[in-house]
């Protein structure tokens, strides 16, 4: 079987879907599967480490239009079996559409279309009320050009239950061929070292040897972030004795330099940046809890590896994976991501001792092993591509 994965960038700042790719693709080589890759980074980035990868430049605007992408695929696609497309709303998905229509008129091999939205069929995008304009550029894309991508595509491709089911309630004319929930996961964390704790604590000394709550995302105003500062603000003025808090991500837009203006005041919140290899399993392996108040995630790669590394979770339930996580008794699930439910259960796990901490954690552990690790779950990817031969 070959599998040809197809995604606007592999960049690792974008977040789930490209480290989802890094994820699983050794698991499916390894398993005998061929895979390769085509992204729209530039050839000269380094977002070349995830086996055969074709770059063929970036995309242009949000939609990410590339000429060049139709006839990649018309002269490409019939080398593989199948073409599983990563994320909607953007020009890689219609054009594999078109250029398949193109392909089945020469009567050359067709493979078969798999498309994974990683949560972006979520009804959140269209109900925000500050999303306004760009749900009315969604509902006309979909019309347009979305709705015939899907609806013609073998299968939809889920990554939990939950994400399946809210995708059904989102848009007129949804009729996919096939649903599938075929789970998501990550591999095991590498084993903690001194190490990692002196590369964390190296780009962020200011923490180093103290207690820390851990928010590490994207700072995104779909993230929650703006409402956990004022939450975590309003406690220290109160006078609360609270761990510090680090906020891990990249700072380089204007809503990342906002959320920084709004925690100036306080020296007990510290910015570290995007943290990868060493630091940022430093950074988890010694936080008290990961915090994630987003308003709406899909999977949240980042909860699942906190929770690998035995650290409890706060999350909202606009967090597809919280029934999950609930079940497991490894977090505390807020209703909704407001200031005033984040400040009492900020309190109650100030409050809580060294021992039920743990205890938490090892619960957020055996969760990740039983529902999130990739080794269990990555079978259910291949056998969903298996029931569509």
């Amino acid at each position: 079987m070959k599998v040809l994965k197809v995604i606007s960038t592999m960049d690792p700042k974008t977040g789930g879907p490209s480290q989802g790719i890094r994820n699983i693709n050794p698991l499916l080589i390894k398993s005998g599967i061929e895979v390769e890759v085509l992204s729209l980074d530039d050839p000269s980035s380094n977002n070349n480490d995830s086996g055969h990868i074709h770059t063929i430049g970036q995309g242009k605007t949000a939609f990410q239009y590339h000429h060049g992408l139709k006839k990649w695929i018309i002269k490409n696609a019939s080398q593989f079996d199948f073409i599983v497309i990563h994320g909607i709303w953007q020009y890689h998905n219609y054009a594999i559409y078109k250029a398949l229509k193109v392909i089945k008129r020469k009567g050359m091999k067709i493979p078969k279309v798999v498309i994974m939205p990683h949560g972006m069929l979520d009804p959140y995008f269209q109900k925000s009320l500050d999303r306004k304009f760009k749900a009315i550029r969604n509902e006309i894309i979909w019309r347009l050009t979305e709705k015939r991508a899907i609806n013609a595509a073998e299968a939809i491709f889920f990554t939990c239950q939950e994400e399946l089911e809210l995708a059904r309630t989102t848009f007129e004319g949804y009729h996919p061929k096939r649903e599938i929930n075929v789970g998501y996961g990550i591999q095991r964390p590498p084993n903690y070292t001194n190490e990692m704790k002196i590369a964390f604590e190296k780009c962020c000394p200011s923490v180093k040897e103290k207690k820390y709550w851990l928010f590490l995302s994207r700072i995104h105003p779909k993230k929650g972030i703006d409402v956990l500062i004022k939450a975590y603000n309003e406690l220290i003025l109160e006078g609360h004795d609270l761990p510090e808090l680090v906020i891990a991500g990249p700072t380089e837009s204007s809503y990342a330099q906002k959320m920084i203006a709004l925690a100036k005041a306080n020296s007990n919140i510290h910015f570290s940046g995007m943290l990868s290899g060493d630091r940022k399993w430093g950074v988890f392996y010694n936080c008290e809890a990961y915090l994630l108040p987003s308003h709406q995630e899909n999977f949240g790669i980042a909860i699942v590896e906190a929770m690998a590394c035995k650290k409890p979770v706060l999350i909202t339930k606009n967090i597809n994976i919280w029934r999950e996580i609930e079940q497991g008794n490894g977090g505390w699930i807020l209703d909704k991501p407001n200031t005033v439910e984040i400040k009492n259960q900020l309190l109650e796990l100030a409050n809580l001792s060294h021992e039920a901490i743990e205890l938490k954690g090892q619960n957020a552990f055996e969760t990740f092993e039983n529902k999130f690790l990739i080794d269990n779950c990555y079978a259910n990817f291949i056998n969903g591509l298996k029931s569509l031969i």
